[in-house]
């Protein structure tokens, strides 16, 4: 699930001209949900959106960063927006493959609104109208825009070795490198560096 954080000073939700939701001071949370979550991630990224700390406090000089939304009392408004998991990296158009289908999309957006409210307090937390052509509206706080992702990116090569690694006989082996062979790898270069004791004298 990936869910798109702005803080504003107030947001507004209109369908077809009619005014469907509107707040003042808090969070506007856009939120996508992918064709693999589950009633985990939604769970998880309602707690998530609650306690990020994207207020200063009180004191003075004030703490940056040290209040979320329910420490200031804010309002939260929740917009459906599968567009945030559209990538582009082959062509111009844009791929929503990683987005879930309508029936799953709709059940699981709708639990994580629910969550959002049973967390916090329900007149507190409004939501536009899913799938619908939504006018959004805001006056961002800052600006401070941030993006959270229930399963964010693993890093490629933890190791920093890069891609693959050489064997004794001279040949590349595979990147996928067990423990064992990374240590013995490891090793067998440590002793092919080692320093004669007379340079250290």
């Amino acid at each position: 699930m990936r869910t798109v954080l702005q803080r504003v000073k107030s947001a507004s939700v209109t369908v077809d001209g009619e005014l469907i939701s509107q707040i003042g001071k808090g969070l506007l949370v856009l939120a996508a949900i992918s064709k693999d979550d589950t009633e985990k991630d939604v769970e998880s990224m309602a707690g998530k959106i609650l306690k990020a700390k994207l207020w200063d406090d009180d004191n003075d000089p004030p703490g940056r960063w040290k209040r979320g939304v329910m420490d200031t009392g804010g309002e939260v408004l929740c917009v459906s927006q599968f567009t945030l998991l559209a990538s582009v990296k082959k062509g111009n158009k844009p791929d929503f493959h990683q987005s879930a289908a309508g029936i799953q999309a709709k059940t699981l957006y709708q639990s994580f609104f629910k969550k959002v409210q049973g967390l916090y307090e329900p007149d507190k937390v409004k939501d536009g109208i899913f799938a619908a052509m939504m006018d959004v509206a805001l006056v961002n706080d800052g600006p401070v825009t941030i993006q959270i992702d229930t399963n964010p990116p693993k890093m490629e090569d933890p190791s920093g070795l890069g891609p693959s690694i050489a064997s004794p006989s001279g040949s590349t082996a595979s990147s996928a490198v067990d423990a064992n062979d990374l240590v013995n790898n490891m090793t067998r270069i440590t002793k092919e560096f080692k320093i004669p004791v007379e340079l250290l004298e």
